[in-house]
């Protein structure tokens, strides 16, 4: 499976490539960061976002698109621009018929280094470990969007099956006859 690790942000929007299934080997298939000018205007900013990602779509043909949920915090402004990019990321991804998958900062960090609480150097780290890399990706923002991938692939394919399962019960269980 080929899943695009997005970690959205107005001025750096991190992307990562990653192939591998549950089990297997990972392997980085490209990293990098969509940048925009912090002095240019809301919507410009969002275009080049959207244009930035739309090459990396093209590029790489990712079966899946993994996205950091945003979450609350303390500094609205951060947030709503965190929010405008993750948006764009979901629009992209949509567009193009891709399942978009929704992880918590938490819960990436937790797949790839075993603590919901590790720092951005030991998810760096792990990172680096993980898809055989000589450094860790730079800046922190590229190594985000590689553990959002690795994230997905790792906990995405189990709770696709699973949410697979429940709905052909369910569907199974409509098409009883009534006794």
């Amino acid at each position: 499976m080929r899943v695009l690790g997005v970690d959205p942000g107005l001025t750096r929007c991190g992307v990562g490539v990653v192939d591998g299934a549950a089990g297997r080997p990972l392997a980085m298939a490209g990293v990098g960061v969509v940048r925009t000018p912090a002095d240019t205007a809301i919507g410009d900013r969002l275009v080049l976002i959207e244009r930035g990602l739309e090459a990396w779509l093209d590029e790489f043909r990712p079966e899946a698109v993994a996205v950091e949920r945003v979450f609350s915090q303390h500094n609205v402004r951060t947030v709503m621009g965190t929010a405008q990019a993750s948006a764009v990321a979901i629009l992209c991804a949509s567009r193009r018929g891709l399942p978009v998958h929704l992880h918590t900062p938490s819960e990436v960090k937790a797949a790839v280094t075993g603590s919901g609480r590790a720092d951005k150097a030991q998810v760096g780290a792990m990172v680096t470990r993980l898809l055989r890399l000589d450094a860790p990706p730079k800046p922190a923002d590229a190594a985000d969007a590689l553990a959002l991938a690795i994230c997905h692939i790792w906990r995405g394919t189990a709770a696709g099956r699973l949410e697979r399962a429940v709905a052909a019960h369910r569907t199974a269980r409509t098409q009883e006859p009534a006794t």
